[in-house]
Protein backbone atom coordinates (compact mmCIF):
# COMPACT_ATOMS: atom_id res chain seq x y z
CA UNK A 1 0.00 0.00 0.00
CA UNK A 2 1.34 3.90 -0.79
CA UNK A 3 1.63 6.77 1.41
CA UNK A 4 -0.28 8.48 -1.28
CA UNK A 5 -3.58 7.17 0.09
CA UNK A 6 -2.59 8.63 3.74
CA UNK A 7 -5.05 11.45 4.53
CA UNK A 8 -3.62 14.93 5.97
CA UNK A 9 -4.82 15.83 9.40
CA UNK A 10 -7.89 18.07 9.14
CA UNK A 11 -8.96 20.03 12.53
CA UNK A 12 -11.86 18.18 14.42
CA UNK A 13 -11.72 15.19 12.49
CA UNK A 14 -10.03 12.11 13.63
CA UNK A 15 -6.99 10.61 11.25
CA UNK A 16 -7.66 6.53 12.59
CA UNK A 17 -11.10 6.15 10.80
CA UNK A 18 -10.33 8.01 7.35
CA UNK A 19 -6.79 6.88 7.49
CA UNK A 20 -8.49 2.90 8.07
CA UNK A 21 -10.64 3.73 5.40
CA UNK A 22 -8.22 4.75 2.98
CA UNK A 23 -6.06 1.87 3.91
CA UNK A 24 -9.04 -0.33 3.57
CA UNK A 25 -8.30 -2.66 7.00
CA UNK A 26 -10.28 -3.49 9.94
CA UNK A 27 -13.48 -1.04 9.59
CA UNK A 28 -15.65 -2.68 6.90
CA UNK A 29 -14.95 -6.30 6.29
CA UNK A 30 -13.21 -7.53 2.88
CA UNK A 31 -14.78 -5.39 0.65
CA UNK A 32 -11.88 -2.27 1.15
CA UNK A 33 -9.32 -4.63 1.28
CA UNK A 34 -10.31 -6.16 -1.82
CA UNK A 35 -10.15 -2.66 -3.79
CA UNK A 36 -14.50 -2.93 -4.15
CA UNK A 37 -16.47 -0.03 -2.78
CA UNK A 38 -18.30 -0.30 -0.45
CA UNK A 39 -21.43 1.59 0.76
CA UNK A 40 -20.81 2.65 4.23
CA UNK A 41 -18.52 1.63 7.01
CA UNK A 42 -19.90 -0.58 9.47
CA UNK A 43 -18.58 -1.55 13.25
CA UNK A 44 -17.18 -5.02 13.62
CA UNK A 45 -19.60 -5.42 16.54
CA UNK A 46 -22.35 -3.52 17.38
CA UNK A 47 -22.39 -0.68 20.04
CA UNK A 48 -24.61 -1.63 22.99
CA UNK A 49 -27.43 0.69 23.68
CA UNK A 50 -26.34 4.16 24.82
CA UNK A 51 -22.66 3.68 24.20
CA UNK A 52 -20.57 5.58 21.81
CA UNK A 53 -22.82 8.20 22.09
CA UNK A 54 -20.82 11.24 23.17
CA UNK A 55 -17.22 12.08 22.99
CA UNK A 56 -15.32 12.00 26.64
CA UNK A 57 -15.16 15.44 28.32
CA UNK A 58 -12.85 17.89 27.69
CA UNK A 59 -10.97 15.52 24.76
CA UNK A 60 -12.17 17.30 21.47
CA UNK A 61 -12.12 14.54 18.47
CA UNK A 62 -9.03 13.77 16.18
CA UNK A 63 -6.63 14.93 19.08
CA UNK A 64 -5.11 13.40 22.42
CA UNK A 65 -4.38 9.34 22.68
CA UNK A 66 -7.53 8.47 22.49
CA UNK A 67 -9.93 6.70 24.82
CA UNK A 68 -9.81 2.99 25.79
CA UNK A 69 -13.06 2.62 27.21
CA UNK A 70 -12.93 0.38 30.60
CA UNK A 71 -16.07 -1.81 28.34
CA UNK A 72 -13.87 -2.68 25.85
CA UNK A 73 -13.11 -6.43 25.44
CA UNK A 74 -9.05 -5.61 24.32
CA UNK A 75 -6.82 -5.04 28.03
CA UNK A 76 -5.33 -1.91 27.77
CA UNK A 77 -1.70 -1.20 27.19
CA UNK A 78 0.08 -3.11 29.68
CA UNK A 79 2.45 -1.03 32.18
CA UNK A 80 6.06 -0.66 30.91
CA UNK A 81 9.05 1.18 32.04
CA UNK A 82 11.40 0.25 28.62
CA UNK A 83 8.82 2.19 26.39
CA UNK A 84 8.02 5.82 25.63
CA UNK A 85 4.70 6.80 27.52
CA UNK A 86 2.40 8.18 25.17
CA UNK A 87 1.19 10.63 27.23
CA UNK A 88 5.27 11.74 25.96
CA UNK A 89 4.30 11.85 22.56
CA UNK A 90 0.39 13.58 22.97
CA UNK A 91 1.83 15.82 25.23
CA UNK A 92 2.11 18.48 22.39
CA UNK A 93 0.13 21.69 21.35
CA UNK A 94 -0.29 22.37 17.61
CA UNK A 95 0.09 25.51 15.13
CA UNK A 96 -2.73 26.19 12.07
CA UNK A 97 -1.11 27.24 8.89
CA UNK A 98 -2.65 27.62 5.72
CA UNK A 99 -0.98 24.26 4.49
CA UNK A 100 -3.15 22.63 7.83
CA UNK A 101 -1.97 21.90 11.18
CA UNK A 102 1.21 21.36 12.39
CA UNK A 103 2.51 19.83 15.57
CA UNK A 104 4.60 21.98 18.18
CA UNK A 105 6.65 19.44 19.44
CA UNK A 106 8.24 19.86 23.49
CA UNK A 107 11.76 19.79 24.31
CA UNK A 108 11.79 15.95 25.26
CA UNK A 109 9.81 15.14 21.95
CA UNK A 110 12.83 16.93 20.52
CA UNK A 111 15.13 15.47 22.97
CA UNK A 112 14.47 11.72 21.64
CA UNK A 113 15.04 13.01 17.59
CA UNK A 114 16.89 10.71 16.14
CA UNK A 115 18.03 9.02 18.96
CA UNK A 116 17.02 4.60 19.90
CA UNK A 117 13.68 4.25 21.48
CA UNK A 118 10.82 1.69 22.28
CA UNK A 119 7.34 2.47 21.43
CA UNK A 120 4.37 0.17 22.91
CA UNK A 121 0.77 0.00 21.01
CA UNK A 122 -1.78 -1.48 19.11
CA UNK A 123 -0.66 -2.78 15.55
CA UNK A 124 -2.20 -1.24 12.26
CA UNK A 125 -1.24 -2.97 9.16
CA UNK A 126 -0.80 -1.53 6.32
CA UNK A 127 -0.37 -4.74 4.26
CA UNK A 128 -2.65 -8.10 4.20
CA UNK A 129 -0.17 -10.35 4.95
CA UNK A 130 0.75 -12.10 8.77
CA UNK A 131 3.83 -10.21 9.05
CA UNK A 132 4.45 -6.35 8.62
CA UNK A 133 7.28 -4.13 7.52
CA UNK A 134 5.78 -1.24 7.37
CA UNK A 135 2.33 -0.27 9.49
CA UNK A 136 1.62 1.96 12.37
CA UNK A 137 1.05 1.68 16.06
CA UNK A 138 -1.44 3.22 17.97
CA UNK A 139 -2.19 3.56 22.03
CA UNK A 140 -6.10 2.56 21.48
CA UNK A 141 -6.52 -0.11 19.57
CA UNK A 142 -8.49 0.59 16.28
CA UNK A 143 -10.70 -3.06 16.52
CA UNK A 144 -12.26 -1.80 19.56
CA UNK A 145 -15.67 -0.35 19.00
CA UNK A 146 -16.02 1.19 22.75
CA UNK A 147 -12.28 2.72 21.87
CA UNK A 148 -12.40 6.75 20.10
CA UNK A 149 -9.72 6.86 18.33
CA UNK A 150 -6.90 9.88 19.12
CA UNK A 151 -5.23 12.50 17.13
CA UNK A 152 -2.26 11.94 14.59
CA UNK A 153 0.04 12.53 17.75
CA UNK A 154 -1.43 8.97 18.94
CA UNK A 155 0.33 7.03 16.15
CA UNK A 156 3.97 6.16 14.93
CA UNK A 157 4.56 4.83 12.12
CA UNK A 158 6.76 1.93 12.15
CA UNK A 159 9.17 1.14 8.85
CA UNK A 160 10.50 -2.55 10.37
CA UNK A 161 14.28 -4.10 9.57
CA UNK A 162 12.87 -7.36 10.70
CA UNK A 163 9.05 -8.44 9.66
CA UNK A 164 6.74 -8.22 12.68
CA UNK A 165 3.83 -10.86 13.49
CA UNK A 166 0.80 -9.49 13.20
CA UNK A 167 -1.66 -9.27 16.32
CA UNK A 168 -4.26 -8.08 18.17
CA UNK A 169 -2.22 -8.23 21.31
CA UNK A 170 -0.04 -5.00 22.21
CA UNK A 171 3.37 -4.57 20.34
CA UNK A 172 6.55 -2.98 21.55
CA UNK A 173 8.92 -2.48 18.56
CA UNK A 174 13.20 -0.60 19.22
CA UNK A 175 14.20 1.48 16.61
CA UNK A 176 15.25 4.95 15.49
CA UNK A 177 12.99 7.23 16.40
CA UNK A 178 12.13 10.70 14.17
CA UNK A 179 9.99 14.02 15.00
CA UNK A 180 8.15 14.90 11.76
CA UNK A 181 7.55 18.57 11.59
CA UNK A 182 5.48 18.83 8.27
CA UNK A 183 5.52 15.46 7.43
CA UNK A 184 3.19 15.43 4.03
CA UNK A 185 0.51 12.30 5.03
CA UNK A 186 0.15 14.17 8.59
CA UNK A 187 2.18 12.10 10.80
CA UNK A 188 4.15 13.34 13.71
CA UNK A 189 6.10 10.16 14.34
CA UNK A 190 8.25 7.58 12.67
CA UNK A 191 10.10 4.83 13.95
CA UNK A 192 12.79 3.46 11.33
CA UNK A 193 14.94 -0.29 11.14
CA UNK A 194 12.93 -1.11 13.97
CA UNK A 195 13.17 -4.91 15.52
CA UNK A 196 10.51 -6.48 17.45
CA UNK A 197 11.17 -6.55 21.35
CA UNK A 198 9.80 -9.24 24.16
Amino acid sequence: MHHRLLPRFVPGRSVALPLALALGVGISGTALAQGQPSAAPALSSPLPAGAGGAPVAGVPSGSGAGYHSPNSPVAPLPQRNDVIPWSVLTDLTKKTTKDGILPVFNDAQKGMDKTTQRIQGFMMPLDAKATQTHFLLTSVPLTCSFCLPGGPESMVEVKAKTPVRYSLEPVVVEGRFTVLHNDQYGLYYRVVEAVPVK
